[in-house]
């Protein structure tokens, strides 16, 4: 048995270090350490409740309007407060721009440069790869970026900047749109879909969705040679490199649902754990045992979490406690939420193959496909002159829960608050879910899970078949170490 540490990996938000045991060419055992701590949790006690909205965003740059949203909920289960309908549709307009730019950076600027190394010349894609996809001299940089630019201009129209808007408040959006501006969002969101139908999937987003099954999904590609776009190329490494193998986790997927509207969900809430069931938020713990934190030693629901941390602590080796629903480890992203919504094409690759990285990437391309169709009709159905927010009083004495579906997955603030003042604030991010250490049970995180099994060559330092593990969960490590 030997023993290699990777990291800091590259094309990561924040910092990320793994620990894998090797033995005969495989990865026996891994663990996964967040190792830069920030505290904003405890930045928070003492502050007034609406500060949530000025402090959280900040965790992080490319997640900020997910922390403002799940901040806005938790404030407005407090108030009990609900957004008129061109609040809601304002901001999910919001949230869903911020996630697909972050689906489609992930994508071309981090996942699929990988493919492009030198590492795997000689395989038959590997020339059309490096071309379109090597980091910052690809074509597809010069395609990807200006899109993804445009597309975030909604971000201006509807939230007056990005990242940290203030716009998101407990009783909708601070940012009225007018007509001219709603006109705008439209043909901002007909260039993004172009871009899509054109470069990402060479095909009506619609007719993709469509897709229901793995031999629907073989016949699409059958029809198109690899360089007819650059899902259909990814399809073809893919198979080349067996990804539908490598990094399945525990297959175990939570959602909290996504752009609710009306009291209906987009995407649905829900526990896929061999077969549907409810989410019950009374059953979310934290467990701090091999976590750099004090505290009672024991899991915790988030609404009586502590976060004191203590760097000395022995055996413990990350700054991420261990989240568990009902004593089980959930993997949250794309994925799940497209297995707890019922996707035909998602349910059936799983079913065959369970969450891997083939799986999570295809998820995500999908999502854009789901949401872009979405995004459209609430921005045709914005009616500037009503009302986009409703204000309220603020309790001295309350407590809410805001949860939210971020690009990497199910994202949640547990609130109190005592006497106007903020009394405990507790974050638990899709990315603690998915990188989070081992439990008192010694039960692995979801990476630490997929990560086992993982092929490693006698000459590999970062090994590639690792790193497309650990990018196939998109990590936002600064999130993760709130």
């Amino acid at each position: 048995m030997t023993r290699l540490v990777v990291g800091p990996f590259n094309r990561v938000e924040g910092d990320l270090e793994v620990t894998l045991d090797i033995a005969d060419g495989l990865v026996r055992a891994a663990y996964v350490n967040s190792p830069m701590y920030r505290g904003f949790e405890e930045i928070l006690v003492g502050k007034d409740p609406f500060d949530a909205l000025v402090f959280a965003p900040r965790i992080c740059g490319i997640c900020s309007v997910s922390q403002s949203t799940a901040a806005a909920r938790a404030l407005a289960q407090a108030m009990n407060i609900e957004m008129p309908e061109n609040g809601e549709r304002a901001a999910n307009l919001v949230l869903a721009a911020e996630n697909l730019a972050d689906h489609l950076t992930h994508f071309y600027l981090f996942f699929m440069p990988d493919f492009a190394r030198n590492a795997y010349a000689g395989r038959p894609w590997h020339p059309s790869v490096k071309t379109r996809f090597a980091a910052v001299k690809g074509s597809a940089t010069t395609d990807a970026l200006p899109a993804r630019a445009g597309f975030l201009a909604i971000m201006g129209y509807l939230a007056g900047k990005w990242p940290h808007t203030l716009a998101i408040q407990p009783g909708g959006s601070s940012r009225s749109v007018e007509e001219a501006e709603r006109i705008r969002v439209c043909a901002l969101l007909i260039e993004f879909r172009g871009f899509l139908e054109r470069r990402l999937f060479g095909d009506r987003l619609e007719a993709v969705t469509a897709l229901d099954s793995e031999p629907a999904l073989r016949s699409w590609m059958k029809q198109r040679p690899p360089a007819a776009s650059d899902f259909r190329l990814f399809l073809e490494i893919a198979d080349d490199l067996a990804l539908g193998r490598l990094g399945r986790a525990g297959d175990r997927f939570l959602s909290y649902g996504a752009y609710p509207l009306q009291g209906k969900p987009l995407f649905g809430r829900g526990v896929w754990d061999d077969g549907m069931a409810p989410f019950d938020p009374a059953n979310v713990t934290e467990d701090p045992t091999f976590a750099w934190m004090d505290g009672p030693g024991k899991p915790l629901h988030p609404s009586e979490g502590v976060t004191r941390p203590h760097a000395e602590k022995a055996d413990a080796y990350s700054w991420c406690k261990a989240p568990r629903l009902a004593g089980k480890t959930m993997e949250t992203g794309a994925l799940a939420r497209q297995m707890v919504d019922g996707l035909p094409l998602i349910r059936d690759l799983v079913a065959a193959s369970g969450g891997n990285v083939r799986n999570r990437v295809i998820a995500r391309l999908l999502e854009i496909a789901r949401v872009v169709p979405a995004m459209e009709q609430w921005a045709r159905a914005l009616k500037p002159g009503e009302p986009f927010c409703r204000q309220g009083p603020f309790p001295d004495d309350a407590s809410g829960v805001g949860l939210a579906e971020s690009a990497r997955g199910s994202l949640g603030h547990w609130l109190t608050v005592s006497r106007g003042r903020i009394q405990n604030y507790q974050i638990v991010s899709p990315t603690t879910w998915n990188f989070s250490p081992r439990d008192a049970a010694g039960m692995e995180g979801p990476l630490e899970q997929a990560l086992v099994g993982t092929p490693v060559g006698d000459a590999e330092r970062v090994p590639l078949a690792v790193q497309h593990v650990v990018r196939s969960f998109d990590p936002c490590m600064v999130c993760t170490v709130h």
